[in-house]
């Protein structure tokens, strides 16, 4: 499991420093990393203050913002 979530991690850190294309396996690692974080906030204390960086929020946006086109 800990291979699986550096995987993810390492998706979005090249994506985020132009070693890999932002495509669709990117906003699918983003994805379940941020289900991962919001898990760790709901425990409280000092994990309730825990987040992505700016660079990791912005592409954030970008997945929210984007428009199907087929």
């Amino acid at each position: 499991m800990i291979e699986m979530d550096a995987n993810h991690c390492q998706v979005v850190e090249q994506s985020l420093t132009g070693g890999r294309a932002l495509d669709e396996q990117t906003f699918a690692s983003l994805a379940i990393l941020s289900d991962r974080l919001e898990r760790v906030k709901s425990l409280g204390g000092s994990f309730a203050h825990v987040g992505f960086s700016p660079a990791a929020k912005g592409l954030l946006r970008t997945q929210r913002n984007a428009v199907a086109v087929g």
